[in-house]
């Protein structure tokens, strides 16, 4: 692969190594990138996003370590195979903690079903 879309932003909390991590994470579960496709070296992501290379090398090792990528020694970094029922699962899980924290602040307002729903719908649209 020649390029990978990764986008920095400035104005975004995340450290950059971390919009990395989830950016890559999105492309491999959103199928853009494909198991056992070539992803850009580490120097040449630093290079192309004109970051430092130990912020890629971060990010690449939290990659790793979560079973996104793998890399062989001399010929780079890879797309993992990933169960994708299996981490839908545990996105799914989050999600379910998630709106559980929301509803409960949402009867601490005495907000009702029909306009937390109307609420939802208007963020997911965006």
């Amino acid at each position: 692969m020649e390029s990978m879309q990764i986008i920095i932003s400035n104005s975004s909390k995340s450290p950059i190594y971390e919009q990395i991590v989830h950016q890559v994470k999105s492309l491999i579960l959103s199928g853009e990138l494909q198991e056992g496709e070539a992803i850009p070296s580490m120097r040449k992501l630093a290079k192309d996003l004109q970051i430092s290379v130990i912020t890629t090398k971060r990010a690449y090792e939290e990659l790793e370590k979560s079973g996104f990528i793998y890399s062989i020694v001399g010929k780079g970094s890879f797309v993992a195979e990933q169960n994708l029922e299996v981490v839908r699962e545990k996105k799914l899980k989050v999600i379910e903690e998630q709106l559980g924290a929301v509803i409960a602040n949402s009867n601490e307002i005495g907000l009702e079903l029909e306009e937390l729903q109307d609420l939802m719908k208007i963020l997911y649209e965006g």
